[in-house]
């Protein structure tokens, strides 16, 4: 008899918990195959010590292939799933497809950012949900403090050590409290002018730090925040985010040159495309983490609505602590379906606590109902990631002690580009790369501004305020090659931007405005490939002229190999003005020639090379990443809670 065939999407808490358990269980009766598009698993908690500098990127990965032993890992994107044919087809990280056949299939595809109707947010905003938004993150808040401290504009210098975090949930409240440590210690190295220090700003629509947790946990977190320096609003968030600030709900205008959206998340797209029940994104289970009506379809972790069975009439939370606990009940399910396992048994939790990390010796934690501060605290929290973490204890453990006795190092390794993570996409774990193939177009559009809905304005006290809605859906941005929108809704009409703007953005999905004919440029920032550029048509922005043959992407120049034979070459028909052809033209008694003033641009003749916009190379595979988005200098190029 054939083994049975399991596929897991994502390894996230939930369906790495989830292949783990399989595995032990089946012992090679099972045909397990894991879908993610990253080979590690990644520890969320600690992303913000990977931002500050704390941890290195490594520390938060753990190897998929070894440590789920008799598990097929796939790399790649879930596309489309046929529930019917009880098939999956996905796409690779090359851009090629596949298709995985199943018994049972069980989504654990995990959360994107949670993006809200509020204008500018998807272009001046980044996110903090995978590890290369955290590096950019860290190469950005470097950068501003470098910048700032050889500024000579007391105004530039304060708009560059200004900080805004938007969501005071776990994520958020962690980043401000490590980012404030962070630049803390860069200005002792770089001091700043006179008087001015970072100033990090912490926002939320809630009336208190950290809803979710207990009031005495949430005040132990407010008082760190503010005795460190973070300048903590509640109540008030982002109205608008604009290139050189953000205006906050309350009217004030702040400068800044960084915006981190951590207003939590929402359930990845994929499941919206099966047509079956949801719940505010998520998909419907029964207590058993199976999807009604379909036998061979299980969910957990944060695409899953499951019900708690402690609070009847809700469902669990979108947390971690959660995701990695259905993850085992998923499994046992599983396997029990298949006559591998024992009894299939409901999804019953016991709250254990929360732990919030402040950075250094600093944490709010109520281990078993217990409410702990300072070093006790920290102490808890810290030895509670370390029991958590499948892996790299050790490594984690060292890299504490190293930096506790050491500086940190605060360098710009220039790993990831702004373009490269938008806050608008479905694949926050993947930096976006030049010429990459597009993954998952449909679902991308889906993930977009108009997916937001006016219940996602307050979701657990880390929304950003109910403001106006946006209707419809687009491509999410920053994707390259997607199509660009004019007056994009919810980021503002589309403006006439100059050369030296654009120079400090990111390829836009917003048409750019410069050019002569004040069309939509077809270029390599957000649009078309540029006519006449590689893997292009000939071009067409040549002054006056059509496409240069024998150009690359252009037809080839007569008289060269695969082209016609130029004129007045063997084959070929005599040159004009030459003996056997016809007078030249611009000779007396006959028409201007062409090129010439008054004439027709000659035809063939290597004309002034088109400028992109700041005269940037299009992201390509021949050329390096463009200039990292926002308004650096002209020359330098918000992970939701888990």
């Amino acid at each position: 008899m054939s083994r049975p065939r399991i596929v897991i999407v994502g390894a996230g808490f939930a369906g790495y918990r989830t292949a783990r358990t399989l595995s032990r269980i089946t012992r090679g009766r099972a045909h397990i195959t894991l879908l993610n598009p990253t080979d590690y698993f990644l520890y969320l908690p600690l992303l913000p010590q990977v931002a500050a500098g704390v941890l290195e990127p490594r520390r938060v990965t753990v190897s998929l292939s070894d440590t789920l032993p008799n598990v097929r890992l796939v790399l790649g994107e879930a596309d489309r799933i046929d529930l019917d044919g009880q098939t999956l087809h996905y796409t690779g990280p090359e851009g090629d497809g596949g298709t995985l056949a199943y018994d049972r299939l069980v989504l654990a595809a995990g959360s994107v950012n949670k993006l809200l109707p509020i204008p500018g947010v998807a272009e001046y905003a980044h996110g903090f949900r995978g590890l290369p938004e955290a590096l950019y993150l860290r190469d950005h808040v470097t950068r501003q403090v470098e910048l700032a401290a050889a500024a000579d504009d007391p105004k530039s210098c304060a708009a560059r050590c200004t900080f805004v975090v938007v969501g005071a949930g776990y994520t958020g409240t962690e980043v401000a409290a490590h980012g404030q440590m962070f630049t803390d210690a860069q200005v002792r190295k770089h001091p700043l002018r006179q008087g001015m220090r970072p100033r990090w700003m912490l926002l939320d629509v809630a009336p208190r730090v950290l809803p979710e947790m207990d009031e005495k946990l949430s005040a132990t977190a407010d008082r760190v925040l503010r005795q460190r320096g973070v300048d903590v609003r509640m109540g008030t968030s982002v109205k608008e985010a604009t290139p050189d600030g953000v205006v906050l709900t309350d009217g004030e205008f702040v400068e800044t040159r960084t915006l981190v959206w951590c207003v939590g998340v929402r359930p990845d797209p994929l499941v919206e495309s099966l047509g079956l029940p949801m719940e505010k994104g998520r998909l419907l289970v029964d207590p058993q983490l199976q999807v009604p009506g379909r036998p061979e379809l299980f969910a957990c972790g944060d695409v899953a609505a499951v019900p708690d069975l402690e609070k009847p009439g809700s469902y669990t939370p979108m947390t971690a602590q959660h995701a990695w606990r259905h993850g085992k009940v998923a499994a046992e399910n599983v396997a029990a379906s298949l006559g591998l396992g024992g009894a299939r048994k409901p999804y019953r939790h016991r709250d254990l606590g929360f732990v919030v990390d402040l950075g250094g010796a600093k944490a709010a934690a109520n281990p078993l109902g217990v409410p702990l501060s300072g070093v006790p605290a920290g102490a808890v929290t810290r030895g509670y990631h370390l029991a958590a973490m499948p892996g790299n204890r050790v490594r984690v453990a060292a890299d504490w002690l190293l930096d506790a006795v050491l500086p940190r190092q605060a360098v710009q390794l220039g790993l990831v580009r702004s373009w490269s993570v938008p806050l608008d996409t479905s694949s926050p774990e993947l930096a976006r790369v030049p010429g990459g193939p597009e993954r998952r177009q449909e679902a991308s559009a889906r993930s977009g501004p108009g997916a937001a809905i006016a219940s996602d304005t307050h979701d657990g006290g880390t929304g950003a305020g109910s403001l106006q809605g946006r209707a419809g859906e687009e491509p999410a941005k920053g994707h390259p090659g997607s199509r660009a929108t004019q007056d994009q809704p919810g980021s503002g009409p589309a403006q006439r931007r100059s050369e030296e703007e654009l120079a400090k953005g990111r390829p836009r999905a917003e048409p750019t405005r410069t050019w002569p004919s004040d069309a939509p440029a077809k270029g390599p920032l957000g649009g078309e490939p540029a006519k006449g550029q590689l893997r292009g048509d000939p071009a067409r922005s040549q002054p006056g002229g059509e496409p240069a043959k024998g150009q690359p992407g252009g037809e080839p120049a007569k008289g060269q190999p695969r082209g016609e034979p130029a004129k007045n070459q063997p084959g070929g028909e005599p040159a004009k003005n030459q003996p056997g052809g016809e007078p030249a033209q611009n000779q007396p008694g006959d028409e201007p020639a062409k090129n010439q003033p008054g004439g027709e641009p000659a035809k063939n003749q290597p004309g002034p090379t088109p400028r992109s916009p700041a005269d940037q190379p299009p992201p390509g595979p021949d050329a390096a990443p463009g200039p990292v988005k926002r308004s650096d200098a002209p020359d330098d190029s918000a992970k939701g809670d888990s």
